[in-house]
């Protein structure tokens, strides 16, 4: 594979960081899908999911299984 170097704007290579990590994808793979299909296939992202995905997971000291107990957890604090 050969390596070619481009320039990009901003917004566009944070769309694609994002796209990366929530994929578990290089920022390389994702780019070569964007161009093999042409933005096609791509559903589009919300964009609160822009705003808040650089903090997703990154609050220490919360319970594993927060996701899968919420409503457990949240009736603690009513009364904490």
């Amino acid at each position: 594979m050969k390596t070619l170097t481009v320039r990009l704007p901003e917004a566009l290579v944070a769309q694609i960081e994002a796209e990366s990590r929530r994929r578990k994808l290089s920022k390389s793979d994702v780019v070569r899908e964007r161009l093999s299909d042409g933005g096609r296939s791509r559903q589009p992202q919300p964009a609160w999911l822009d705003a808040i995905a650089d903090v997703v997971g990154s609050v220490d000291g919360l319970p594993r299984d927060l996701s899968a107990r919420t409503k457990k957890y949240l009736h603690l604090q009513t009364y904490r």
